[in-house]
């Protein structure tokens, strides 16, 4: 029979060691990978054996008679089977991985699921047996020697992302079950710590002006107020409230900037409110009540707003037969910005019938009255805030006055 023997020898035992037979390979391989001597039946190999390219060969023998050339037994298959060696280091998938886990995480967290492979033959010796460790990234981030899942690192108490964001983890996988000796591989782990609203929103300061005219329509928006916070995205939303000055003022987060925008919720006046203070506070957090206040004062400028008359119009009845000089009526004008803030009255235009007093709006007539040239007369009066620059008579120099000083003016009526 044909036999195998352990230096890639074939033997029959027709082989009388005389020369008689001829032994002949067929099969995988035959003739190019793997040559055998025709007249001793030894095999040997062309080139080095990749048990990672092919692991076992099948192959055919025979054995034939020299002179005749005939089959002296029948065709007999073996197998050569390529034993292992450790000659594959560990590969990881990628050079570099990328993972993130919640700040403050609990030691053991899972980071994420990082493997290593082997090419060598995994049921045949150590070779493939492989171990983790850290490289980089201690005392932060660990890794589970055994299992080969570095994701399952676990971040130590305390890891704050408003501290530190990113981590550069090296893994290591070594074969032979890391004795010496043994092939490695290596990669990188960024992780990046996401973020968790754990910081409450502050006040840079804890005290605001703003400043207001009190000309300012209802809706309109007064001041902005900022408060930080240190979380990103949706944990750094603001929500502002006023605690007090609601019924007066609101306030709305502008969605861009995160800012409070202070509007007027009703016309406010210099003479009623000249400063108000309120306090506002920045949104609270997972449900607790974790706020900041600050102090807002809100100051009204004065809008210089011209003299108003009492009465619109006047209609004063005067007999034909008044004498001149006499007194016929009188109009009254008050500043709204300041009660006993004086005005100064003045004709229109030059009348040649009536005169009015500059200072107390007394009406007189210049000269009799007559009915029958004309039943109305009509005149209009300017009221003018008194201010320390020069006054200027309006019948002279009306169109230049009025760069000067506020008025309102108002039609009387005489019949």
């Amino acid at each position: 029979d044909l036999t195998r023997v352990s230096n890639f020898q074939l033997h029959s035992n027709m082989d009388r060691g005389g020369g008689n037979v001829r032994y002949v390979l067929t099969g995988d391989g035959a003739g190019t990978l793997f040559l055998i001597d025709e007249k001793s039946g030894d095999i040997h190999a062309t080139k080095r054996l990749d048990r990672e390219e092919k692991a076992m060969y099948t192959l055919h023998a025979k054995v034939l008679d020299r002179t005749t050339n005939a089959e002296l037994e029948p065709d007999t298959e073996f197998n050569i089977k390529i034993h292992d060696i450790n000659d594959n280091a560990p590969k990881f998938e990628k050079d570099i991985f990328f993972a993130s886990v919640p700040e403050m995480s609990e030691v053991g967290t899972s980071v994420a699921t990082i493997t290593a492979t082997d090419a060598d033959d995994q049921t045949y010796g150590n070779s493939a047996k492989l171990v983790y460790s850290i490289l980089q990234g201690q005392p932060y981030f660990s890794v589970d020697s055994e299992n080969g899942k570095p994701n399952t690192a676990g971040s130590l108490p305390g890891m704050d992302r408003e501290v530190k964001e990113n981590y550069q983890v090296v893994i290591q996988a070594k074969d032979m079950a890391g004795q010496m000796g043994g092939l490695s591989g290596t990669t990188t782990v960024s992780i990046t710590l996401s973020d968790v609203n754990d910081s409450p929103p502050r006040f840079a300061n804890h005290s605001f002006r703003v400043t207001s005219v009190e000309s300012t329509e209802i809706g309109g928006a007064i001041g902005r107020i900022k408060a930080d916070d240190p979380d990103v995205g949706r944990n750094a939303e603001m929500e502002y409230s006023i605690v007090g000055g609601h019924d007066i003022f609101n306030i709305i987060t502008d969605q861009t900037t995160q800012e409070g925008v202070i509007i007027i919720k009703k016309v406010i006046s210099f003479l009623s409110l000249m400063s108000l203070f309120f306090i506002l506070y920045a949104r609270f957090i997972h449900g607790l009540q974790f706020k900041d206040y600050a102090t807002v004062k809100v100051t009204v400028e004065d809008v210089d707003e011209p003299p108003v008359f009492t009465r619109n119009p006047y209609i004063i009845e005067v007999h034909e037969d008044t004498a001149a000089g006499s007194f016929v009526g009188a109009v009254s004008a008050r500043d709204p910005d300041a009660d006993n803030k004086p005005v100064k009255y003045v004709m229109r235009l030059r009348e040649k019938l009536f005169n009015i007093d500059s200072v107390n709006g007394t009406i007189t007539t210049l000269k009799s009255l007559d009915r029958e040239m004309s039943k109305w007369h009509n005149i209009s009066v300017v009221a003018t805030e008194i201010s320390e620059m020069c006054f200027y008579f309006f019948n002279s120099f009306l169109t230049s006055f009025q760069k000067h000083a506020d008025f309102s003016e108002k039609s009387i009526y005489f019949r």
